[in-house]
């Protein structure tokens, strides 16, 4: 799964998701895209278990970006511990996603392959998603 090698920070704080992504919305690789619609946090589980749902879709024909990282680190304090005593370890890593992003990008396949791989794509994800294609693409 995807996880920072390093860091500068083990923590951080959990932060905002207002307004639309301006970089990262456009098509830089591939013919279709499958562009984030609603804010919200996408796990390195939850991106690895759609890249797998892509890549069987498409019968490992055609090349598959990952156009986001996680690289939010994600505290839990251990169940069933009582209230203070500072901030938890960390638990996961999350990628920031605001409404607008590319969050995969593919080529090399069908316009018919193409939907269902984001069809599929789109129920491993806790956010909607829709599909794109660049501008000559049919």
């Amino acid at each position: 799964m995807l996880a920072p090698k390093r860091v500068k920070y083990r923590k951080q704080q959990t932060g905002r998701m207002r307004g639309l992504a301006y970089r990262g919305s456009t098509i830089n690789f591939g013919d279709y895209a499958i562009i984030s619609t609603s804010p919200g946090w996408l796990t390195s589980r939850q991106i690895e278990a759609t890249r797998v749902a892509i890549t069987r879709t498409m019968k490992r024909t055609g090349k598959l970006w990952i156009r986001i990282f996680p690289d939010k680190p994600i505290t839990k304090k251990p169940a069933e511990t009582r209230m203070g005593k500072g901030k938890g370890a960390p638990e996961y890593w999350v990628a920031v996603v605001k409404p607008g992003r590319i969050l995969f990008e593919y080529s090399g396949v069908g316009l018919d392959q193409a939907k269902e791989a984001a069809r599929l794509a789109g129920h491993k994800l806790p956010i909607k998603t829709k599909l794109i294609l660049r501008e000559g693409v049919e």
